[in-house]
């Protein structure tokens, strides 16, 4: 059994979570706890609160008394408006408030790009302008060319979260390009699990969603690979285990 702990912030999506270890089929554990996100807001000064080390920190130790072998703070916009630098001290403060391997998602969106070969992305997002375009500037500080951006001006996860299929199809056909190789849909406050093959057949490419690459991470962590193709293209790289 391998254990993996989320850091989810509030209560939008996190039902993406054990939707994900039932879809893994596999001797693989979810554990999440939920952090105190402060005022519920897209902007650059709320998600820097919001990814405050003291705020992550505060549910390590209930992971670990979970047995958990990594931590993945669920959280892009709580990441990537830190930079490049600042996210990379993040998850080291994190590592080592918990004393394990750690990351975020945005990285899990780096790392994912990576494992499927794409260098080239369009972005469907559900914040306003600018932090969707931080978001971009992540990408862009990894190496990834960012040929588009659709911001969508939401402005709490407690809205995205009550998006359901139609808004979440309308924002990946708006935001997606030809000459892009994948789409991506960065906001762990969007339900995105249960669409990732219909997604995937209605664009003709990979699509990469928060929640989906946050799993995805914590297993690259732990030196797992899980063959679920009900999880997307990313979850049929390399696979060790069959789920």
């Amino acid at each position: 059994m391998t254990a993996l702990g989320f850091l989810y912030p509030g209560h939008s999506a996190e039902d993406d979570y054990p939707r994900t270890e039932q879809l893994l089929g596999s001797d693989i554990r979810v554990e999440l706890v939920h952090t105190d996100i402060g005022e519920d807001a897209h902007r650059v000064d709320t998600l820097r609160r919001m990814g405050a080390p003291e705020r992550l920190a505060a549910g390590v130790e209930t992971l670990r008394l979970a047995g958990v072998e990594a931590i993945v703070w669920a959280c892009t916009s709580g990441s990537f408006v830190y930079g490049w630098d600042g996210a990379h001290e993040q998850v080291r403060s994190l590592a080592l408030a918990a004393g394990m391997p750690a990351s975020s998602t945005s990285f899990a969106f780096v790392h994912a790009l990576r494992e499927i070969g794409v260098h080239r992305v369009a972005v469907g997002a559900t914040y306003p302008d600018d932090v969707a375009e931080l978001f971009a500037d992540f990408l862009r500080a990894a190496g990834t060319t960012v040929t588009a951006v659709r911001p969508s001006g939401i402005v709490t996860a407690a809205e995205v979260g009550d998006w359901g299929e139609r808004e979440l199809f309308d924002l990946a056909r708006r935001a997606d390009r030809p000459e892009a190789q994948a789409l991506l849909l960065p906001d762990t406050a969007l339900h995105t699990v249960a669409h990732l093959p219909a997604l995937e057949k209605e664009l003709g490419k990979p699509v990469l969603t928060a929640n989906q690459v946050t799993v995805w991470e914590a297993l690259r962590l732990t030196d797992r690979r899980v063959n679920a193709p009900t999880l997307g293209s990313l979850f049929t790289h390399e696979p060790i285990i069959q789920a």
